[in-house]
């Protein structure tokens, strides 16, 4: 056998936009600038997900406030894998044929939440459209791992949309998670271009339904800016959100991962955020985060304390 022949092939990151023609990236505003990392407690924290195996999807999805967060020991994991089924033109997560579910995976998740001293933990996934409860099951496993291990943490899933995955949604629900979010992402005239594996109404049904069955779980839902929408387009995911009683609205600025990704149609200013902000509390969320550089999970404990008061407090 040859060197060259053991040499193994490159997985393709992105295999379902390799057709798509290539679009420039174009030049972040002064008013977009993540620290890079590079700090002592952002080392450390890494250096503990490692450890555990863990997937984060602060480095798959290339958030550009991890350097903030992890410094700050604030922590996104990512369980199932890191590879999805669905190719959405927006997401930099590997697209794939996932392998199968680890079972160890929530006693590892709970010990290094332990070892953090996670105050508060986000949990999410890739879709698992490969599965028959879409990975649900995995979900209500971390979460009463995490109860049993480290009692004190309180809990944030961001989950896929389980479509066509009969209960899932209901099982996840029953775990009885602090907070459930799963984001919308973006207005239903572009779902078809930029979630195409996903519909906007099942999306919206899944916020519907956990508040149908446990009123008393925080939901939580976030959209991105800069993806070619309206003004008018938010507006009325706003309203929709609002009759699903959503309690937590993120919003961000869309940033292009590649030039094989969707193009971004434009950068959001940050006094157009700041309406945002106030057009949503006017319209009655309980929380709100609307920033250029807001995403699902940022300062997501912070905000999550300031929810409960709020609630307590009559809103």
């Amino acid at each position: 056998m040859t060197r060259l022949s053991r040499i193994q092939p490159i997985r393709e990151r992105h295999p379902e936009k390799a057709w798509r023609d290539p679009v420039a990236v174009p030049r972040k505003p002064k008013w977009i600038r993540a620290r890079a990392p590079g700090s002592p407690a952002y080392h450390a924290t890494r250096q503990l997900v490692r450890k555990a195996g863990l997937a984060t999807v602060c480095e798959e999805a290339a958030c550009p406030n991890i350097g903030e967060c992890w410094s700050k020991r604030h922590v996104t994991v990512m369980i199932l894998g890191d590879i999805c089924t669905r190719g959405c033109t927006f997401c930099n997560v590997t697209t794939g044929r996932p392998g199968p579910v680890d079972d160890d995976e929530p006693r590892r998740l709970a010990q290094a939440i332990r070892d953090l001293g996670l105050e508060h933990v986000v949990i999410t996934s890739v879709d698992r459209d490969d599965l028959d409860d879409g990975g649900a099951g995995q979900f209500v496993a971390c979460i009463n791992e995490i109860r049993r291990v480290s009692p004190a943490t309180t809990i944030e899933v961001l989950t896929p949309d389980f479509l066509r995955k009969e209960g899932a949604v209901e099982q996840v629900v029953a775990a009885r998670p602090d907070v459930l979010n799963h984001n919308l992402e973006t207005v239903p005239r572009l779902y078809r271009e930029v979630r195409p594996g996903s519909r906007y109404f099942a999306s919206l049904n899944l916020l519907w339904r956990v508040k149908e069955i446990d009123s008393g779980i925080f939901t939580k839902s976030g959209l991105m800016v800069g993806l070619g929408e309206t003004r008018d387009e938010v507006m009325q995911v706003m309203d929709d959100m609002r009759q699903a009683d959503v309690d937590f609205l993120t919003v961000g600025q869309y940033l292009q991962p590649t030039t094989r990704h969707h193009a971004i149609d434009r950068f959001w200013t940050p006094e157009e955020f700041r309406e945002l902000e106030a057009v949503a509390r006017a319209r009655g969320f309980l929380m709100v985060s609307a920033s250029p550089l807001t995403r699902s999970s940022h300062h997501a404990g912070r905000d999550f304390a300031i929810m409960q008061a709020r609630r307590h407090a009559g809103g």
